[in-house]
């Protein structure tokens, strides 16, 4: 999705494959000349030998190695060997912290979303809120990186943060750090007998946890339920396995997503399996936002061209690329964009993400107030859409976005989510009272 860091399970860049390192020799393009090699190192010597506080040689190299990946675009980058281990942590989804995920807009750390049943849910933390200082440090210009390590701690321990949200003066929250295992799947039979699954991410443990839900509200609704609301709002993504595996829990064979790259060898097509639809006959209604994106918008995306699904809502994130994670061999890992996403239909998701085929905002009171988040197409840098799949490549900006696609209406309060006060939700129930069971 963006540039961001989960405090939960799962990185939200999703990888493809976790391969070590290989240099290439006779690659298709030569490698750094010794002018460009000698050049780094050089100005690394000027800094060591006269900037004003001394600064070690190992700090230089890996601010250069971040530096040059984040210019790619908004989603690759380097992780030092501590920022590795984190993300392994993200992705087994058990750690001390807050459950706050998060990205960064215009150098100020911002809440994508809190997790269910985390510190930061219960304090009321609530997507696009700016978080302006941690423990009354400016996070002003602050590493993503570094905050994910400051939020982060040893469960019991507490942490205070100075939130902005819209209009409101700044306030205070202190939060005490827990054990955050996040379970990803919540699901319940409503009373209209239309079962509700609500996925809060795509973690390694989804597909097990979704398959599980599914079968509860087959086995309380009698074996036959009457229609299927899947709630991807908020959604920031995570793992391709996971969303190919959600989304083949509805298919019979055939595509679910499309993966195209710089090279022939990096194209792949992820099929559902024969037979895989496990609900064969029931109506299903998708649930998205513009806080879905990545592994959420594959689903979304997959179940609206096979025709599996009704989507239902506003318009996606639109991050469409795929990131592959590249272990360093002992020095950190490269997180870095190799491919983009494409529905089986052929759209790129990248830069506009899913239309829903019926729009359905969340009600002004269930907004949150003065937050308005930005798409994947008004992050600096992002690839431009492509088109369709084989048509033609994308590029990647080089100028500013420009305004009348940067952003899109405030998005729902957390704690309304699934509740009855949720309009978008019932909205989505109204559609299998319509079609009269």
């Amino acid at each position: 999705m963006i540039k961001s860091r989960l405090l939960a399970a799962g990185v939200l860049a999703s990888a493809l494959a976790a391969v070590p390192v290989v240099i290439a020799v006779g690659s298709e393009r030569a490698g750094p000349s010794a002018s460009d090699l000698s050049l780094i190192v050089g100005v690394m010597n000027l800094v060591q030998k006269g900037y004003v506080h001394p600064v070690e040689a190992d700090e230089l190299t890996k601010d250069a190695l971040k530096g040059m990946l984040s210019r790619l675009d908004p989603h690759s980058d380097y992780m030092d060997e501590q920022e590795f281990r984190q993300s392994q942590a993200d992705i087994a989804g058990k750690f001390g912290g807050l459950g706050i995920q998060i990205s960064q807009q215009a150098g100020i750390p911002k809440v994508i979303s809190p997790i269910d049943g985390t510190p930061a849910a219960r304090a009321g933390i609530q997507p696009g809120d700016l978080i302006i200082s941690i423990n009354r440090e400016s996070t002003h210009g602050m590493d993503l990186e570094k905050v994910v390590a400051l939020l982060r701690g040893k469960p019991g321990t507490s942490v205070d943060l100075t939130i902005s949200r819209g209009t409101q003066p700044p306030f205070d929250v202190k939060l005490t750090r827990s054990i955050i295992q996040v379970q990803t799947v919540n699901s319940r039979l409503a009373e209209n007998g239309v079962g509700y699954v609500r996925v809060s991410e795509f973690g390694g443990d989804t597909p097990k946890e979704f398959r599980h839900a599914l079968d509860d509200l087959k086995r309380q609704s009698g074996g036959k339920l009457k229609g299927l609301v899947l709630d991807l709002r908020n959604d920031p993504g995570g793992l391709l396995a996971a969303a190919v595996d959600v989304s083949s829990a509805f298919l019979d064979g055939g595509a679910v997503v499309s993966v195209r790259g710089r090279s022939r060898g990096d194209n792949r097509t992820y099929n559902a399996p024969t037979n895989g639809d496990i609900l064969r006959g029931t109506p299903i209604v998708v649930l998205i936002n513009g806080a879905s994106a990545s592994a959420s918008e594959i689903v979304a995306g997959a179940l609206q061209d096979r025709h599996r699904a009704t989507v239902i809502g506003t318009q996606s994130f639109g991050k469409g690329s795929v990131q592959t994670l590249i272990p360093l061999n002992g020095h950190g890992a490269l997180r870095l964009t190799t491919a983009l996403y494409y529905t089986p239909a052929g759209r790129s998701i990248q830069g506009e993400g899913i239309v829903p085929e019926i729009v359905v905002e969340a009600a002004k009171d269930e907004q949150v107030e003065g937050a308005v988040m930005t798409r994947e197409s008004g992050l600096y840098g992002a690839f431009t859409n492509p088109g369709p799949m084989g048509k033609q490549r994308s590029k990647r900006k080089a100028e500013p976005p420009t305004t009348d696609r940067t952003s899109y209406s405030a998005p729902i309060k957390a704690e309304l989510i699934g509740t009855p006060h949720d309009a978008q939700l019932n909205a989505a129930f109204s559609r299998f009272d319509a079609a009269g069971g």
